[in-house]
């Protein structure tokens, strides 16, 4: 059984986005709301750094640079020394929120949206994954409800999205010289008894698709083909997302949610917290946002 230990008390309401930092040896993420904030904390030292955000914050990225790109409800935001700088408006309508994103294995970057109509509208799916083009959000993907699920193939040739109702991961090929994407097809689909839903995922160096199953405190590990390779049962029961890091890539932080998702589910008072573990694959050094 593959141990897993809280390693930070973070007491995040909706803990997501880990990201690691070679550079710096230590691990960003965000509390996306109550109250928003970006977080960096240091497993060698301790050190635990907290800002805190004017609104909702999806997500960030580390820039080629320096500072981060922060992805606000509202708009992309360059982040550096504490101060944000807007750089994109969003043109969506205030109940479309900008949340899950990533760089793909070029730099370039990717963002998804959260219709806030949804759950009340089981229909609502106004949102979209985006590609940063220049200073405008290119709708890429439509129809999405919540984006989750981004990730990228060592390789770059593959993109991973789902929209978080429709139970389902789809693939893409990725030509990576232009950011196009193609051949979309089902990845993975959650079948009909499963109480678990769609959260956040990342890739390992061999390839392999990593899936936090928020409500049933899982970490589900998928092979390029779609099989479910194995299954690691959790000590909590929201996980949110995983990524790769430590100094060797191997170790595997996860975040987590106190949000109600089917509370009755064994683990669900260890929620909020930051966990990590040791599967034996080893993860892929993020790519920073290329410059210009």
């Amino acid at each position: 059984m593959t141990a897993v230990t809280r390693v930070f008390d973070a007491n995040n309401y909706l803990g997501e986005t880990p990201i690691w930092s070679v550079a710096e040896q230590a691990l960003w993420w965000v509390n996306c709301e109550q109250a928003a904030e970006l977080h960096r904390w240091s497993p060698e030292t301790g050190a635990h750094k907290t800002w805190s955000m004017p609104s909702r914050i999806g997500g960030f990225v580390p820039k080629a640079d320096g500072g981060l790109l922060v992805v606000l409800a509202d708009g992309l935001y360059d982040f550096a020394d504490g101060a944000l700088t807007l750089r994109v408006k969003s043109t969506l309508p205030p109940h479309i929120k900008l949340h899950e994103c990533h760089c793909d294995r070029q730099g370039r970057f990717w963002v998804g949206a959260y219709d806030h109509h949804f759950p009340a509208d089981r229909n609502a799916a106004g949102g979209s994954f985006y590609r940063l083009d220049g200073a405008a959000l290119t709708p890429v993907i439509c129809g999405i409800a919540v984006a989750n699920g981004l990730a990228f193939s060592p390789d770059g040739r593959r993109m991973y999205a789902a929209s978080s109702p429709s139970r389902k991961v789809e693939v893409f090929d990725l030509a990576p010289e232009t950011g196009e994407i193609s051949n979309r097809r089902i990845f993975l689909t959650l079948a009909a008894d499963d109480k678990g839903h769609i959260d956040g995922a990342t890739v390992d160096a061999a390839g392999g698709y990593w899936l936090a199953v928020v409500g049933v405190g899982e970490l589900r590990r998928y092979l390029p083909d779609g099989t479910l390779d194995r299954t690691i049962k959790l000590p909590f029961s929201n996980p949110t997302k995983p990524a790769f890091g430590g100094a060797d890539l191997k170790t595997l932080y996860v975040t987590s949610t106190k949000m109600k998702i089917n509370p009755e589910m064994p683990g669900f008072d260890a929620n909020g917290g930051l966990f990590a573990l040791t599967p034996g694959e080893t993860g892929v050094a993020e790519v920073p946002l290329r410059a210009g």
